[in-house]
């Protein structure tokens, strides 16, 4: 026997809604927005709720969704050593030294070096990583995920990986050698590990006023036996929802792994590869090496695995970063169109992921189709300045168009903002920030422009069109927030007001700092809480 659904006013506060601009007050019944408004009118509400909360000034918005996102690997990350900070090779190798001193598991696990940032120029070599972890197992992934070193221990668990197309030498590893090294780690690894480690990325997400979050993974990421337990975490803990895409080619085994609750077979099924490790595909060489990286599919298999996705009524999608690769998957988004029409696809809401080197025309059909692009801010906030890694690759002509947020919006492409963690930090906010101060001013979006595709957007990307609002009749999926200062509207023109007689909802001023999450709910759940608010007074 079930009771009845908890009411819950939230008053005092600003609630972020299209509703009622300018709100003050939220109640919530069971799972559900009842009703939105202003303080003045919650004197009956307050009287048959279950529990009240003072607010106390802080801001209420729809929660969050990060649209690209790992998890286990999140998880791992959290658990392991973050070597972003390290400035050069001995930097980094000193910081693996102490980690491997205190290490306990079966793989040491580090990740987020980037050797265009030192002073060699350089990753360390095969040597060096043996020399600071010993004989331990070690597998240390650069910044992008798409190369890594290892060590001589986890070369001895595989030595067909020294054989393997991208055994770049002195341990460094990319493509099917680079496959070879992740599945080590993966038969390594427990169940109980890649649970925990999934639980924990769940938390931190849920930390940080996320509430759904896009799974993409593949069979080159992890097993999907992790995918699955994933999905089981999720329908059994109170937490963030867990929107699940598969990056599986079409072949003999989809249509079973499309009965199993896969939302599309999209996400890192790789075009290409990054920039990074100059493994995206590019029309002409790289700027700092005789390379113009991997193509991984052509412009046929990508129409045949859209035609075979589309009849089925699933999403496809893939990562596309390089020029050319982009190139080829619009063709084959094109010639998948002329076979299935235009209204299928646009109703099919296909995605691409990344989407940083497209030109006017791509955009254009993509809008046409009705393909979501999803995002990363935080790839131009840490790489698209003057002088940084995009250019130091690519040279100034290449780099400068790169990840055009404010095209993208203008050509009527649908915008999900996500992390890709842990290639960045799950951190939205962050990201807002990152979109409205993009390295080209022709690129800015506004705060609400930024906002919305990290909330709106990420639903409209999983073929949702009514999620991310706080509005009567929409989940009760939010997060409240400690924000300094008042918050405004920003205007067309920049300026900011909070004046009601603007008509639109209010955000907080992210030039001086972000805001820092309170609590978070999921359809009525309460899956975080700072216990920062003010008293709640229960019935």
């Amino acid at each position: 026997m079930t009771g009845k659904p908890q009411r819950v006013l939230l008053r005092g506060g600003s609630v972020y809604t299209q509703a009622s601009p300018f709100a003050t007050a939220l109640l919530t019944v069971g799972g559900e927005v009842a009703w939105v408004g202003r303080d003045e009118a919650t004197l009956a509400f307050a009287e048959t709720a279950d529990l009240v909360v003072d607010l106390a000034g802080s801001l209420v918005t729809p929660g969050f969704v990060d649209a690209h996102s790992h998890l286990g690997q999140t998880g791992f990350a959290l658990q392991s050593l973050d070597l972003a900070s390290a400035r050069c090779v001995d930097d980094a190798l000193d910081a693996l030294a102490a980690f491997a001193r205190r290490h306990t598991g079966s793989v040491l696990f580090a990740y987020g070096w980037d050797e265009s940032l030192w002073p060699e120029g350089r990753a360390f070599t095969i040597d060096e990583l043996d020399a600071a972890v010993g004989h331990t197992v070690a597998y240390v992934a650069r910044v992008d995920s798409h190369s890594a070193v290892i060590s001589s221990a986890l070369l001895a668990r595989d030595r067909s990986i020294a054989d393997r197309d991208g055994w770049l030498g002195d341990g460094l590893v990319v493509r099917d050698a680079h496959h070879g090294a992740r599945t080590v780690t993966h038969v390594m690894w427990t169940a109980a590990d890649r649970e925990a480690a999934l639980r924990t990325a769940l938390g931190h997400a849920g930390s940080l006023g996320i509430t759904s979050l896009h799974e993409l993974n593949a069979p080159h990421i992890a097993p999907f036996s992790d995918f699955t337990a994933l999905q089981a975490i999720a329908a059994e803990t109170p937490g963030p929802e867990v929107v699940p895409y598969w990056g599986a080619l079409l072949g003999g085994d989809v249509d079973d792994l499309a009965a199993r609750d896969v939302l599309g077979f999209a996400g890192d099924l790789c075009v290409d590869g990054a920039v990074g490790s100059r493994t995206a595909c590019m029309h002409d060489p790289y700027a700092d090496a005789d390379t113009r990286g991997y193509l991984y599919l052509d412009r046929e298999q990508v129409a045949e695995h859209v035609v075979f996705c589309t009849v089925r009524g699933l999403q496809a999608g893939f990562h596309v970063i390089g020029d050319r690769a982009m190139a080829e998957t619009v063709a084959g988004l094109e010639s998948a169109a002329a076979r299935v029409g235009v209204d299928a696809m646009v109703a099919a809401r296909h995605r691409l992921e990344h989407v940083e080197m497209p030109t006017p025309r791509h955009l254009e059909v993509m809008a046409r189709l009705g393909v979501a692009a999803s995002v990363q801010p935080a790839f131009d906030a840490a790489w698209g300045a003057a002088g940084g890694l995009y250019e130091r690759r690519l040279g100034h002509d290449r780099a400068w168009p790169m990840n055009p947020f404010g095209a993208m919006l203008r050509a009527g492409v649908i915008l999900a903002f996500g992390s890709d963690s842990p290639i960045t930090p799950l951190g939205p906010w962050a990201g807002v920030r990152a979109a409205t101060s993009h390295h080209d001013e022709g690129q800015w979006l506004t705060v609400r422009e930024a906002f919305d595709a990290h909330t709106r957007g990420g639903h409209q990307a999983r073929r949702n069109d009514s999620g991310g609002v706080l509005a009567p009749g929409a989940p009760a999926s939010y997060a409240v927030w400690a924000v300094d200062g008042q918050p405004t509207v920003q205007t067309p023109d920049e300026r900011r007001s909070n004046d009601p007689r603007v008509g639109v909802p209010v955000l907080p001023d992210l030039d001086t700092s972000l805001p820092t999450c309170l609590q978070t709910v999921v359809a009525g759940a309460r899956i975080f809480d700072a216990e920062q608010l003010c008293e709640a007074r229960t019935r």
